[in-house]
Order: C-alpha cells, then structure tokens, then sequence
C-alpha cells in the first residue's frame, strides 16, 4: 500500500459534521479506484447484501486492489443511502426489563477486555495534576465510557448518532458530543487517549480521522484502534458468510498491513497489538453461523418474541459463543484472530 495514496485521498474539501459526507468518491469514477495506491485494477472476492439486518437487498461487491490488495466496498454507497443502513436502533440502549439486564451485564463482562487493553496505554501516558480525557470515538451508548470513568479516567464520547450521545449521557452518565471527529469542539494534544473501536472501516476517509486524532492526542497519548481482521481464519473458511464483511457498512476490510501502513502514513507508530476480543471474536463466529440468532440483528430486525422465547433464543445464541471460544482462542495465537487491536504512539517529530 502507497503512503501517498492516503496522503491524497484527505485532500478534500473541509468536511461538515456528517462523516458519512467526508471524503465520498463521485459514484462510478474514483469509487472504483483504490484510495490507497490509485490502482483501477481489482478482483472481485464476493457479492452479497445485507445478510444480517435486512437494511437492503441492493447486491454489493467486495473487491480486491490488484496492487496493493485492499479490500473495500464497491462501489461505495452515496451518503444518503449509507444512512439508511443504520437504524436509529443500531446502538445498544438497554431496556428495563431482566433480559435486558442481563445482557448489559454481559456486555460489562467482555468489555473488560476493552478496557484492560486502554488502561494499560495509558500507563505510558504523564497525567500531571489534571489528568487528560479518554475520547472515544463512535462511543455509542458510552458503556465502555463508564467503565473508564469507574476506574479513575475522565472521559469524553463522540457519536454522530444522536441518539447514542444522548443515551451516553442518559444511560451511563458520561459527557458526550453528537458530531465528527474531525470538527470535534476539543483543543489540540488534549486528549491522553482517543479510542475507535469499529470505526475505520465504516469510514469513506479513514485518514482524516486518523489525523484528526493525532492532533487531539497529547505528545505521549495513545491511539486505540480495533478492526475486523480480513487476515483471519474465519474471512478464510466463511467468505461472504464472516460477519467481519458486514455489507454494506464496512466499507474497508483492513488486514494488519494494511493499518501498520496507515498509521504510519499518519504519523503513529505501532507500541502493541492483540489479535483476540472477548466480546468481538467468539460473538463475530457465532454471528457469522448463525446471524437470526443475533440479539442485536434482532432488535433491529424487529423480530418479534414473548421474553420467554427472547431469553431462549439469547441462551442458545450464548451456547454457540462459549462454542466458538477455543477455536478463536487458537487463530488468535496463530495472530490470525477476527479482530486486530492496536495500540499507537505519535511517532517523534524530526
């Protein structure tokens, strides 16, 4: 992959508070370039459409660069159309009821692998007498926020669904802004971390996020990035079927190179990287088995189920993520895991 390629791709107009809006190739011309290297040359991997929610049933092709081998959407979806992908329900909120409860418990409980990784970045961070905020990027309804926030750090989220700010706020008492990155009302080196779990691969520009991050970090902050893995196992035996495609919501499928050469094209280097999520790696195989059997999919879906039948329906769906635990134990040892998380530090100015 070409550090120019991203370089030129953030020369764009100053974006506006949407990011579905930053960045977008004119349908049918540099959608079908390569935003890393240029490249008009691609294979096609697969088609497919909206396999677990059910947003749309426009068929999509996910494609190969023939030089560098990024793999992305194509050809991108507008704006108005990616919009429509996500339902306003696309944010876990929890409910009142004991089903409810008892999956934001187990939410709570794999998250904690999301917030070990964080705190042990931060233990390189000075925090001096005002300590700096932890700003997490597509922070949802800001459970891992209040995790943060209940082991010492101040925090700070960011989603440019309003709804997820407000239940960030409503549900979980952390401050959080509706709104993009890369106009985020934060000083600049303000931040001691800036987190985007599943966020780059969402982006028509992931660079200028990127480099809206490294102006926001403080000289020794660290970035926290997570992404589905198109170098794993599971895009190997599955294809289409892996959930890590998400069609049409991911509009990349970054494997561990092609990151290592972004970040470094946007002035990070790379301090660590972990190939298994709890939350994300047995989920993500479950998932992909058995997409009618995920809780989210069917919130979304609208399925409708007495309690009784949604309880069942959430253990057995429980059952396949236990079952799929050794197997993703054992590609994340090989560092072919379904999930890449990375920890970066601003690289020395020279």
């Amino acid at each position: 992959m070409d550090d120019d390629g991203w370089r030129q791709a953030q020369q764009v107009d100053e974006p506006d508070l949407d990011p579905f809006r930053e960045a977008v190739p004119a349908p049918g011309t540099e959608a079908e370039r390569c935003p890393a290297c240029d490249c008009a040359e691609n294979r096609i991997l697969f088609e497919g459409s909206d396999r677990l929610y059910h947003t749309t049933e426009r068929v999509f092709r996910v494609v190969e660069c023939r030089q560098c081998r990024l793999i992305r959407l194509s050809p991108f979806p507008s704006p108005q159309e990616l919009r429509q992908y996500y339902p306003d329900t696309y944010w876990f909120v929890p409910e009142h009821d004991a089903v409810s409860r008892l999956e934001e418990i187990y939410r709570r409980f794999v998250l904690g692998d999301h917030a070990r990784f964080v705190a042990k970045a931060l233990d390189h961070v000075s925090h001096g007498e005002h300590p700096a905020p932890v700003l997490d990027v597509g922070c949802g309804g800001g459970l891992f926020l209040r995790m943060m926030a209940e082991r010492g750090h101040p925090v700070i989220g960011l989603d440019f669904s309003l709804q997820a700010a407000t239940a960030a706020g409503r549900v979980n008492g952390v401050p959080a802004i509706c709104g993009s990155l890369t106009q985020a009302p934060l000083p600049a080196e303000s931040c001691a971390a800036v987190t985007m779990f599943h966020v780059l691969e969402h982006l028509y520009d992931p660079v200028v996020y990127l480099e809206a991050a490294y102006r926001l970090l403080r000289p020794d902050g660290r970035l926290v990035i997570q992404v589905p893995n198109a170098g794993c196992w599971q895009m190997t035996l599955l294809g289409e079927h892996w959930a890590g495609i998400d069609i049409p919501r991911h509009l990349f499928n970054f494997r561990p190179r092609d990151l290592e050469q972004l970040l470094d094209a946007t002035g990070f280097e790379i301090a660590r990287t972990k190939f298994f999520s709890l939350r994300d790696n047995p989920a993500g195989l479950a998932t992909s088995l058995a997409p009618g059997l995920d809780p989210m999919a069917r919130r979304i879906r609208h399925t409708r189920e007495s309690t009784g039948v949604k309880l069942a329906k959430d253990l057995v769906y429980l059952g396949l993520v236990a079952g799929a635990l050794p197997f993703t134990l054992l590609e994340a040892a090989c560092r072919a895991g379904s999930t890449i998380m990375i920890e970066a530090a601003k690289k020395p100015k020279t």
